[in-house]
């Protein structure tokens, strides 16, 4: 016991699992409620019975510039987890043209690669990319297409499939103002800061399995199939969780930290404002029978797939913002994705293989200027208790580094307190 009080966290998603690092960590008491089976909330793995393997339940990119995320695996033991290139490069297939072209980043800060057309996008000039600069400052207001109007080519090639891979919303509506930190972070700072990573084994076997070992060699707490029904407080702040059916009264020196999904949260927290609107990811699976050694990723566009991933014997689609997919039948969305893959990778697409798609309806809350002013801060007006998860509000978008980012914020308030 550290004699500091105990931290009670609620929720062990990433950004539950982040906060309860960064506070055993700091030689502090953890107690992790989890209303699931099991850990990792939207980021986790799961074999398949269909497919005959281990895959994720969603597709996750990391790139080599989100220190965060690098620095909680090397804290966890699992730095050598994440796979990728050796070097910065982006492979893009057009369904429309079929034409192909790479995106090739250069090492330093000074972008030069984009003075090079082999570099940069294909059949772009260097003069299409000045908008970007726009996103520096870019009002609350101002949306993804809104800023590039005019700029018709690279918008269909580039910043479209950008902001509806980072954001999860269709550009005419996504928050422009999230994409700027993202680019000065990992593109912004040359090739080494933006090289693709995926979890080699899976989501849980990176982020989620190392975690729950490493907080149970420090004496934390895990308890699964407890729902946090109910928090009580008083003027001062909360006094009481109702845990399935137990009442569990806090210590004078006790703190709460809630990360759970925002409906969620609004309903254990009084007066905190959430975002109320949703996007939904599909990720379709197939496993090809053929292994590949290293990890390749490749951008399509003119169809409904976006990023294939393919690793082992998976090829691995995501489709971001994918509402308008959501009644359609998996049947009818294997053949489609499928046919769109098969020519993407040069196979043979009347041969459909082991399929598996997963649509996850409230991936991310809905990243526009309207929501985005819904996100809520990490302290709220109670002083025991702050708040975690990938809604709050970090000025970053909703991904991995964001939600890792924001758990760890919520220690360190509790920390500072």
């Amino acid at each position: 016991m550290s004699g500091l009080g105990r931290v009670h966290i609620i929720g062990a998603g990433l950004g539950g699992l982040s906060a309860a690092v960064r506070l055993a960590e700091a030689g502090r008491d953890v107690t992790l409620y989890e209303a699931g089976a099991q850990a990792g909330g939207r980021c986790r793995s799961y074999v398949d019975d269909v497919l005959g393997c281990r895959i994720d339940n969603g597709n996750h990119l990391l790139l080599s510039g989100n220190n965060r995320a690098l620095a909680y695996l090397a804290t966890i033991g699992a730095g050598d987890t994440l796979a990728g290139p050796s070097e910065a490069f982006f492979p893009f297939f057009d369904l429309a043209t079929g034409e192909r072209w790479t995106v090739r980043p250069n090492r330093g800060l000074l972008p030069y690669w984009l003075l090079d057309p082999r570099r940069r996008v294909l059949g772009s000039r260097l003069g299409d990319y000045a908008p970007a600069a726009k996103l520096a400052f870019a009002g609350p207001q101002a949306t993804v297409a809104g800023l590039f109007a005019g700029k018709p080519l690279l918008y269909r090639r580039f910043w479209g499939p950008l902001a509806v891979s980072v954001l999860n919303t269709q550009p005419d509506e996504a928050a422009a103002q999230l994409l700027w930190p993202v680019l000065l972070e990992t593109f912004g700072r040359g090739a080494d800061y933006c090289r693709p990573l995926i979890a080699a084994s899976g989501l849980s076997e990176s982020f989620v399995y190392p975690a729950l070992d490493w907080l149970r060699q420090r004496g934390a707490d895990i308890r699964f199939g407890a729902r946090v029904r109910a928090i009580r407080y008083d003027d001062a702040g909360a006094v009481a969780l109702d845990v399935a059916g137990e009442t569990i009264i806090l210590g004078p020196r006790d703190q709460v930290v809630v990360a759970v999904p925002p409906p969620v949260a609004a309903t254990l927290v009084p007066g905190i404002t959430v975002p109320t609107e949703f996007r939904s990811i599909l990720n379709a699976h197939f496993r090809l029978g053929v292994v590949v050694p290293e990890v390749s990723i490749l951008g399509v566009m003119g169809g409904a797939t976006e990023w294939i991933f393919r690793h082992g014997e998976l090829a691995s689609v995501t489709i971001s913002a994918a509402d308008r997919f959501l009644d359609d039948d998996a049947e009818t969305l294997a053949a489609l994705i499928w046919g769109e893959v098969a020519r993407a990778l040069g196979l043979d697409r009347d041969i459909l293989p082991p399929w598996r798609i997963i649509k996850e309806k409230r991936a991310t809350f809905a990243q526009t200027p309207a929501q985005v002013r819904q996100r809520p801060p990490t302290k709220t007006r109670w002083s025991n208790l702050v708040l975690a998860g990938d809604y709050i509000d970090n000025g970053l978008p909703v991904t991995i580094e964001g939600t890792l980012r924001n758990g760890e914020a919520a220690a360190t308030a509790l920390l500072r307190r």
